[in-house]
């Protein structure tokens, strides 16, 4: 078997994919920072409309805090999207997992969003107040920012999805199989050994990898998969792949279905329809 396909270099699908990033990540920056300006700029014209007396380097500020703490939520935010999704959780758990991190969220970015205040008055020596004319800014701050944390929820969600699109190509090499398999795994990609994987069974439209304790989602077809590990993989059931040397023990039914103990221990059934297959 070679060790190139889909998990090659910077001609391959990582090639791809890290360009795709790189791309997704410039994007990102000049998206945040048109943004900021514009928050700012607006925050100081509505202030001189109304009359209160506020500096221009007390607004940047305030917004260059406010995104310092978005920042440095974006990788839980990251990782709870490539995490909390199906087939692992229910729409109906996803939708409430997202939900009820708003608050945790919230409270961090405005805690952060506090102290890096504090801080930066403290050395004009001032004091910022955050309890200011408002009735109740906890309210107020917290509302603001489920919006935005919908919309980096929103973005992490498309990124992880271009990315995976971009780690399913076609793989090139059909016939002798890939010695590693590229899996996307949130923000990690594990080069998985094609000789540890015990099976792969179609979930959706992802694939779930079992690679010794642990099982990976992948986002591909199952024949999208079987075609990249070659013929060292056979199909034993339209939803499930296993890997030809990992079998121990077929025990076929009357009906021609059959059963196919691997060298995990696991036992898994297979369809008649692909009884030859194990023979060939």
């Amino acid at each position: 078997m070679t060790g190139s396909g889909t998990s090659g270099g910077d001609g391959g699908t990582n090639g791809a994919r890290r360009r795709l990033a790189l791309l997704l990540g410039a994007g990102f920056a000049v998206i945040l920072t048109a943004i900021m300006v514009a928050d700012a700029e607006s925050m100081m014209s509505d202030f001189a409309a109304a009359g209160v007396p506020v500096t221009r380097t007390h607004v940047w500020v305030w917004e260059v805090s406010s995104v310092i703490a978005w920042l440095s939520l974006a990788p839980p935010i990251w990782y709870m999207i490539a995490k909390v999704r199906p087939p692992r959780f229910t729409w109906v758990q996803v939708a409430l997992i997202l939900v009820l991190a708003t608050v945790p969220a919230s409270a961090w970015h405005i805690g952060l969003m506090i102290v890096l205040r504090k801080i930066f008055y403290a050395f004009e020596g001032q004091a910022y107040h955050f309890f200011g004319p408002l009735k109740n800014p906890l309210l107020y701050e917290y509302r603001k920012d489920v919006g935005t944390y919908l919309q980096w929820a929103g973005m992490a969600t498309i990124a992880q999805w271009l990315l995976a699109t971009a780690g399913a190509a076609t793989p090139s090499r059909q016939q002798t199989g890939a010695a590693f398999l590229a899996v996307l795994d949130g923000a990690v990609t594990h080069q998985v050994p094609a000789v540890e994987i015990d099976q792969v069974v179609a979930a959706g439209n992802y694939v779930e990898i079992a690679w010794g304790t642990r099982t990976l989602l992948h986002r591909a077809t199952l024949a999208m998969v079987e075609a990249e590990l070659g013929g060292d993989f056979v199909r034993i059931h339209r939803s499930r792949i296993v890997r030809r040397a990992a079998i121990r023990r077929v025990e076929t039914d009357r009906s021609g279905d059959f059963t196919v103990d691997l060298a995990n221990g696991v036992s898994v059934r297979g369809s008649r329809r692909y009884r030859a297959a194990l023979q060939a």
